[in-house]
């Protein structure tokens, strides 16, 4: 059972603020195309497709530039990466502000927007390192809580670019809180004594063989790819299914970010206490269930209220995967951070595309929705044939953290 005395008592306060800090803006800045998209796509001209890829392109950058970032954390430190990240964040915000005048150029600037989303490979294990397994869910929580600064891009972007009758100064607006973060970071993070050794290319390899590697590749793509995937995408979905205004639409989008970026610490607690095996197909059973409603296309009320839901459950599903990971693979945490993550990242690329190449080829999103429903099945599929042989080797009941059994007295054995 989590203490929360207790879990106050240990770590490093400074380096999990830092690490909620820098994951919050660099996600902020990572999903700022999002909302844009359809301020852009009139511009531009942009069919459903289009603006799919457009959204999609900052997740595929930061797919690529995580196990950069893993590879770097495991090498310099998590530290040292994470102001190197935040340092080279502020050149595609510089380009979108003063030169991105073509689809060319914007094309140029999501890519360059992945060395944001590249963050989590450097935040977490900052986190992750000072704290004991027993905290391990709760604290990767709340540094990955820092998914909530996308309440941040969805809530201003559009606003301030209607404000001021030019989307380029929403680029160059967003540099600010950048530089700030990198201040603050740098004087308040610092590495755990405790952090592991760097590997070697070889041992990186080894971690790639594993299939357990690849397994919460699959289930991450799934939970952290629909929530950065569905915040990138859903102002377009709002806007085309249901006709509302640029800002309306990325106003009902913050509300179902919300649900994601507030319930990921609780998605971590819970899974420590309950066992992240349990949480996970739970919420792989529920985001089914509400992808499949969303597919009816129902009233407007009712469609945010399930999207809510669904980002709700996707949240809670990305600290319940990290309560796992950290038990798998303690030693090599960086670089399997970094696969992992880039994995969502993915995943957050491909569920755009999903949406916008379905809706391009049949004219609804209904198709699209069944689709993403059926892969929340499978996820669930997958863990329910994997548990035993995990209860077997590494973990505990239902994914709780496994406890050593007691030495038997020599006098009664």
């Amino acid at each position: 059972m989590v203490d929360r005395k207790s879990f106050l008592q240990v770590g490093h306060k400074g380096s999990l603020f830092s690490s909620f800090l820098y994951f919050d803006m660099s996600f902020m800045v990572w999903v700022i195309l999002g909302p844009l998209a359809v301020v852009l796509a009139n511009d531009f001209h942009l069919n459903a497709a289009e603006k799919a890829n457009l959204v999609a392109l900052p997740t595929l950058g930061g797919a690529v530039l995580r196990l950069v970032l893993g590879v770097l954390t495991d090498k310099i430190g998590p530290k040292l990466t994470g102001q190197i990240g935040l340092t080279l964040t502020l050149i595609p915000l510089f380009w979108g502000w003063q030169f991105a005048d073509t689809m060319g150029d914007m094309y140029f600037v999501a890519l360059m927007l992945g060395i944001a989303g590249a963050s989590f490979a450097a935040a977490l294990p900052l986190a992750s390192s000072w704290y004991p397994p027993q905290y391990q869910g709760l604290a990767m929580g709340i540094a990955g809580a820092g998914n909530s600064g996308t309440i941040f891009a969805t809530l201003f972007a559009n606003r301030i670019a209607q404000h001021y009758g030019d989307w380029h100064v929403v680029f160059g607006i967003a540099m600010i809180p950048i530089a700030i973060t990198l201040v603050v970071f740098s004087i308040l993070a610092k590495n755990s004594p405790n952090k592991p050794a760097p590997k070697t290319v070889a041992e990186y390899g080894r971690v790639l063989k594993q299939k357990d590697s690849w397994l919460f590749c699959i289930l991450y793509s799934v939970t952290f790819g629909g929530f950065v995937g569905m915040s990138t995408y859903l102002t377009i979905f709002f806007n085309t299914q249901y006709g509302l205004s640029p800002v309306r639409a990325a106003d009902f989008t913050t509300l179902c970010v919300i649900g994601g970026s507030f319930f990921r610490p609780v998605g971590g607690w819970l899974a420590d206490k309950l066992g992240g095996i349990r949480m996970l197909m739970g919420l792989y059973g529920v985001v089914a269930l509400m992808m499949a409603g969303i597919s009816t296309l129902p009233a407007l009320s009712v469609t945010t209220v399930l999207l809510f839901i669904a980002m709700m459950a996707f949240g809670m599903g990305n600290g319940s995967v990290f309560q796992l990971v950290p038990q798998r693979f303690k030693s090599e945490i960086g670089v399997v951070t970094g696969i992992v993550g880039a994995a969502g990242g993915l995943g957050g690329y491909f569920l755009p595309k999903i949406l916008g190449n379905v809706k391009l080829a049949t004219g609804s999103f209904a198709p699209g929705f069944l689709i993403l429903s059926g892969i929340a099945v499978c996820c669930v599929i997958l863990i329910a044939s994997v548990q035993g042989q995990w209860k077997r080797s590494w973990i505990g009941d239902g994914g709780k953290v496994k406890v050593a059994p007691p030495a038997i007295d020599s006098v009664h054995a």
